[in-house]
């Protein structure tokens, strides 16, 4: 693990920021998702206690997890549902492929799911004969274009019309000029629907496991998910294992917080409850664990464990906004993914903690009342406990804490910054120690600090009197 090298996050959202045309799109396109989310919100005087009521169940269950999952598992068999148990993403992998082979399936369809990016699942499946084709539209675009989701809701939130329109003009040869969202969704819909009818396969992730009914439901916008579930007769479903809630009657209240903190629509337009297999067919659920139970035991991190997949956090933030989901490394990308990342692999995501203004928008808008400020906080300070940052920004960390652990010197330093910003030549100040300084022209200091204020108007005046 040493040996791997860390996401460069700033040099890979650098180049996001010199496209202009994207780096517009992908901001005002966020940013109005967030202002829907908002007007959701102050439609519904219960808002918050939906919000605080959402925490305190995924507490609850995080607390009892084993029970739960236990009462899923013997609920679920009773609905005739093949369960299955995945340590980590190499089972999740094997355990799908064998039900493949099982079953001689060559081609699979699959729905959204996160959790088969984060196994990195159609990498294994494609060597050994199995074709995998992405129904959800925007997942479809990028396993085209050969990329990661950038976005948990909206994966291809990133490209343009002109983008979509050349990848589709490369494998579905359609006109490279199209200029109409609509036309261009209607060529995937014509693509896709032979696939679908004549797959061998079907696959789906999940939003929501119910432990009392030993069922699983699944919230989509597009209905892909209802075809690649029900059109073959082979259904497998995979999920986290921190996606379970005790009670349907807990359900309503993740339902009426999702789409509202994704998108700001009330409802997704399929809810969809699965209960057990068709008439004729097989129905198999992998329950994933990944290193979600050793998160569990993380004292100042578990609760990232609550995350229902929502992407508000991401919406909100100004750093993902302006840099792009890709540029993160990593199959989650934003707040929550600055968060997650770093416990599959705490060396290769160390960058991602610093990828924050800290202004805890990203904790104000989170359904479930998660800490992500705070998490990135203590994450940053982890970091450096296991010597995982930077040379450059250690030194100047050990530079900064010398100067401010010493008052004195720390104020002659502010009387000097005035002369140095005005006789230093540029390249003393802005080089390569000075990151922060690329894309901005150092402040100059304010005339009087409040020190100086103080000792003037309250000391000296203390002592007079």
């Amino acid at each position: 693990m040493s040996k791997v090298k860390p996401v460069n996050h700033a040099k890979a959202a650098e180049a996001f920021l010199e496209d202009a045309p994207h780096l517009t799109f992908h901001d005002e396109r966020l940013w109005d998702m967030r202002q829907k989310r908002d007007q959701q919100m102050h439609l519904l005087p219960e808002w918050q206690d939906l919000r605080t009521r959402a925490s305190e169940i995924k507490e609850h269950t995080l607390a009892n997890l084993p029970e739960y999952l236990e009462q899923f598992e013997a609920n679920a068999k009773k609905n005739g549902i093949h369960v299955h148990w995945a340590a980590d993403a190499a089972e999740h992998n094997r355990i799908v492929g064998e039900i493949l082979e099982k079953h001689n399936a060559k081609s699979l369809i699959k729905s959204k799911s996160m959790v088969t990016e984060e196994c990195d699942m159609r990498a294994y499946l494609e060597p050994r004969g199995v074709t995998v084709t992405e129904t959800d539209l925007g997942e479809r675009i990028q396993q085209l274009d050969d990329q990661m989701p950038s976005h948990i809701v909206v994966p291809a939130v990133h490209k343009l019309v002109p983008d979509v329109a050349k990848i589709f003009a490369k494998n579905y040869h359609t006109d490279p000029d199209e200029k109409s969202p609509q036309a261009l969704a209607e060529s995937q819909r014509m693509a896709a629907r032979p696939v679908i009818l004549s797959a061998d396969a079907g696959m789906t992730g999940g939003n929501f496991l119910v432990a009392e009914t030993g069922t699983f439901v699944v919230c989509t916008n597009e209905g892909n998910a209802d075809l690649s579930s029900t059109v073959p007769n082979l259904h497998i479903a995979t999920l986290g294992i921190e996606r379970i809630v005790p009670r349907m009657a807990d359900l309503g209240v993740f339902v009426r917080l999702l789409s509202r903190s994704a998108l700001g629509s009330p409802i997704t337009q399929y809810t969809t409850h699965f209960r057990g297999p068709q008439k004729g067919g097989e129905m198999h659920i992998v329950l994933v664990d990944n290193g979600r139970s050793a998160r569990l035991g993380m004292e100042e991190f578990w609760t990232s464990l609550k995350c229902i997949r929502c992407g508000a956090c991401m919406n909100t933030c100004p750093v993902y906004r302006r840099s792009g989901g890709l540029s993160y490394g990593a199959v989650y990308s934003g707040p929550i993914g600055a968060i997650i990342d770093p416990t599959f692999n705490e060396r290769k995501y160390s960058t991602l903690p610093f990828a924050s203004t800290m202004n805890g928008s990203c904790t104000n808008v989170c359904p479930v009342k998660i800490n992500i400020h705070e998490q990135l906080y203590k994450w940053r300070r982890v970091l450096a406990e296991h010597h995982e940052l930077p040379f450059v920004k250690r030194e100047i960390m050990h530079m900064a804490g010398r100067l401010m652990g010493q008052p004195t010197l720390y104020r002659t330093a502010i009387n000097g910054t005035e002369v140095a910003l005005s006789t230093l030549p540029r390249f003393v100040l802005y080089n390569w120690l000075n990151p922060w300084g690329k894309h901005r022209e150092l402040p100059h200091p304010v005339k009087q600090t409040f020190h100086s204020w103080y000792k003037e108007n309250r000391l000296k005046k203390g002592k007079a009197q």
